[in-house]
């Protein structure tokens, strides 16, 4: 799998000045556009466009302080419509227009070329099974929250402190099936991997049972579903296992993550230190 990312990085680079399409970064990878973009994202901490941009932009920075060519030729090169739309992106990267950097000699911001190699740690173990359901609704309460990667999410625990209990164990009592319990879950995010970046969180239950008009549901279509546990400090020890996820365990697995709502059904201790945690993630098996 990492050989085949490093092709796709081979890809980007050959073609900075043009359209880049995930969909055939993905194909030279051999895996689904979703679960590259995941992958990447885990593996590189930031998602697939922004590197995109920054590479596209280094490269640009490089030319305009050689000063060899014209503005605008390096904002065609590199496939700008404009001088403006160029200088707009150049000074969101190195927080300088490209006129002032070329006259003063400005430093600027390099985004180095990436590749990926294989570190072997393996010290651990990662406790998993893989489970298929039939369809099902989750149903309780959704907010759309930006995304945190390490640390409590003060959009998600104001959202959860504003639910009454009476709603609380209304959701409650309409779990039936694995995962019991509460269960926190993330879905629709708008650009993975990015810090920020917006996602529906729900806080509610999986259910075959008929869903209440004055509660959120979301359809769940039968599939396959890897289920991971661990227990550790909450709520880093989640956080951690989800990325230990798309950088450990799918590199070393006949699987890729399909587009789906992510699901972690956490039990914490009294003084909210610690968790053990069940995390559901949507799979799709892939021939080898």
């Amino acid at each position: 799998m990492l050989e085949r990312l490093n092709e796709a990085m081979e890809h980007v680079e050959r073609h900075l000045g043009e359209r880049i399409e995930a969909a055939e970064l993905a194909r030279i990878a051999v895996t689904s556009e979703y679960h590259f973009r995941r992958m990447f994202s885990a593996l590189a901490g930031i998602p697939l466009s922004e590197y995109v941009r920054r590479r596209r932009l280094t490269v640009a920075g490089a030319e305009v302080l050689a000063g060899q060519r014209t503005l605008l030729d390096i904002a065609v090169r590199h496939g700008y419509g404009s001088a403006e739309t160029f200088a707009r992106a150049f000074r969101a990267v190195h927080g300088v227009g490209p006129g002032e950097a070329r006259r003063t000699g400005a430093a600027l911001r390099s985004q180095p070329r990436m590749s990926f190699r294989l570190i072997v740690e393996g010290s651990g173990t990662m406790r998993y099974r893989v489970v298929e359901k039939e369809g099902f609704h989750l149903v309780g309460r959704k907010a759309r929250v930006p995304l945190v990667h390490e640390g409590m999410n003060p959009a998600i625990v104001a959202f959860v402190r504003g639910i009454g209990q009476e709603t609380v164990r209304r959701i409650e009592a309409l779990n039936d099936q694995e995962p019991h319990g509460i269960v926190n879950v993330s879905d629709n995010v708008a650009d993975p991997g990015t810090e920020g970046s917006e996602l529906d969180y729900y806080h509610g239950v999986v259910t075959g049972a008929p869903v209440p008009d004055d509660l959120d549901a979301l359809a769940v279509e039968a599939g396959t579903w890897a289920v991971f546990e661990n227990e550790g400090e909450f709520p880093v020890a989640i956080q951690y296992l989800w990325r230990d996820v798309f950088t450990q365990w799918f590199p070393s697995n006949p699987y890729r993550s399909r587009p789906g709502p992510e699901m972690v059904h956490a039990r914490v201790s009294p003084d909210g230190t610690r968790a053990d945690a069940q995390l559901w993630i949507p799979v799709e098996r892939v021939e080898r």
